[in-house]
């Protein structure tokens, strides 16, 4: 059976969760369930798991690799930002630990067949829940060379983006792009070569992630999640998130900063006025990578960030 997935800084993971036996932990992204699997060899035997994931493959994988493993153990297919109203559905208020990874697994990448790899031929899909509405084809073939450009750059950060935008435009006149090889083949027809010989990725990578994020709407999620996690966390509960490229790594830098603060009144004040309490304190000052043999082992956690937090 090809592997499901290769989980990243696992040791580092269960170390900054702090699993103990008998507590309620969320998975809230099970992916392949490895960090999972390593959650509930240290809660059992009276431990819960909350697993979460939108991709419905990676629930049902987790049913046959989790289940034999602890006695309780709640499945959801669902976003993350859906773990208060999880939590409901299982008569708990607040958990022990939360576990947030924000990256692909090998799954989605080599076996789905929804267009998320540039290496592959496969629809242009790039939907981890297969039941909403847009797919990353709908965005290729209706966004304006405005919106596609504008897409690029925000989300993906891409230096070509008007050119390969402009591309994207004339080609889909001719034909719908339909397929991840041909969006690729576009993409790296509008980088000149003499770029892409001093590129470290590869040239559709910053494409394909920024519609992928907009197709899933990550940051949009990742950001209304992290508004909210302090009232789903127990005292001294841990949160921990691994994230794969800057734009999510500056949200969840900037929503602990503000957990951390007191109060947040300018400083001319005599006296506060907004009432702000401390709510959390940072596990890990400065963020915290993969070391150099788990990168030769598994590059896909070469771009892996690990930032982690208590709440007061």
């Amino acid at each position: 059976m090809q592997t499901y997935h290769i989980p990243v800084m696992t040791k580092e993971v269960i170390d900054y969760l702090d699993c103990k036996p008998g507590k309620i932990y969320a998975d809230c992204t099970l992916g392949g369930s490895g960090h999972a699997m390593a959650i509930c060899g240290k809660i059992k035997p009276n431990g819960i798991l909350i697993g979460i994931d939108q991709d419905k493959d990676a629930i049902e994988n987790a049913k046959n690799v989790l289940k034999p493993l602890l006695p309780d153990i709640r499945l959801f297919h669902g976003n993350f930002v859906q773990l208060p109203e999880f939590l409901s559905e299982s008569g708990i208020s607040k958990v022990d630990g939360i576990l947030l990874d924000l990256g692909l697994s090998l799954h989605q990448i080599d076996s789905s067949g929804r267009g998320f790899s540039f290496k592959r031929e496969e629809p242009l899909d790039m939907r981890m829940d297969t039941e909403s509405d847009t797919k990353a084809e709908d965005l290729i073939n209706e966004l304006d060379e405005k919106g596609l450009a504008a897409l690029f750059t925000n989300y993906g950060e891409e230096h070509w983006a008007r050119r390969i935008a402009r591309n994207i435009v004339q080609k889909r006149e001719q034909t719908d792009i339909k397929t991840s090889a041909q969006l690729a083949k576009i993409v790296c027809d509008s980088i000149p070569g003499k770029i892409q010989s001093k590129q470290k990725i590869h040239p559709a990578t910053r494409v394909f992630m920024a519609l992928r994020i907009a197709v899933n709407r990550e940051l949009e999620m990742l950001s209304s999640f992290m508004d909210n996690v302090a009232e789903v966390l127990n005292p001294k509960g841990r949160l921990c998130v691994l994230t794969f490229h800057s734009l999510e790594d500056r949200i969840v830098k900037r929503k602990i900063k503000e957990l951390e603060k007191e109060c947040v009144c300018p400083p001319g004040f005599p006296k506060c006025v907004c009432n702000k309490t401390r709510l959390f304190r940072r596990l890990n000052k400065k963020v915290m990578r993969p070391g150099k043999e788990e990168i030769i082992a598994n590059p896909m956690a070469r771009s892996t960030k690990l930032r982690a937090a208590e709440k007061i």
